[in-house]
C-alpha cells in the first residue's frame, strides 16, 4: 500500500470519527440535558414556520436526540457505515426542511456544513479501512477462506 494510500484511510479516519463524535453527542447532551430547554429551544425556532403542525415538534423533539445518538455512535464506530450516513444524511434533510421554512438561514447555512461531511464520507466511503465494518468484514472473509 503505497504512502497517498495509508494516508487517505487516516484522513478518513479522523473525520469519520470526529464526526461521529460530534453527531453522537449533539444526541447524547440532549438526552442527558434539559428536555424541556431543547422543546422550548425547538417552538422557539419553529415558529415561523406556518408548515409544521406546533403538535408534532414535542414527539420530534423526543425522538432526534435518539436519532442522533444512534447515527453519530454508528459513525464513530464505523459500524454499518453506509446505513448510517445514509441515516443522517435523511435526519439532516428533515432538519433542513424545518429550518427553511422558519425562514433561520443563519442555522440553514451552519447545517450545510452537516451536510456536505455527510456527503464526504459517503463519496469516499471506499476509505473506510480503520472501522469495525472492516473488522467484521475481515472475520468473515477469514471464517470462509
Amino acid at each position: 500500500m503505497s504512502t497517498e494510500d495509508l494516508d487517505q484511510r487516516i484522513a478518513y479516519a479522523f473525520l469519520r470519527v470526529i464526526f461521529g463524535v460530534n453527531i453522537c453527542f449533539h444526541g447524547l447532551s440532549r438526552l442527558l440535558g434539559d428536555h424541556g430547554a431543547f422543546l422550548a429551544y425547538l417552538n422557539q425556532s419553529m415558529a415561523r414556520a406556518a408548515l409544521i403542525p406546533k403538535a408534532a415538534i414535542p414527539p420530534f423533539a423526543a425522538l432526534l436526540p435518539w436519532l442522533e445518538a444512534i447515527a453519530g455512535l454508528f459513525i464513530l464506530l464505523g459500524f454499518f457505515t453506509r446505513f448510517a450516513l445514509i441515516f443522517g444524511s435523511a435526519i439532516m434533510l428533515v432538519l433542513m426542511a424545518g429550518i427553511t421554512l422558519a425562514q433561520n438561514w443563519d442555522v440553514a447555512g451552519l447545517q450545510l456544513i452537516y451536510c456536505l461531511i455527510y456527503f464526504l464520507l459517503l463519496t469516499y466511503r471506499s476509505r473506510n479501512f480503520y472501522s469495525l465494518d472492516t473488522l467484521v468484514a475481515e472475520r468473515k472473509k477469514g471464517s470462509f477462506s
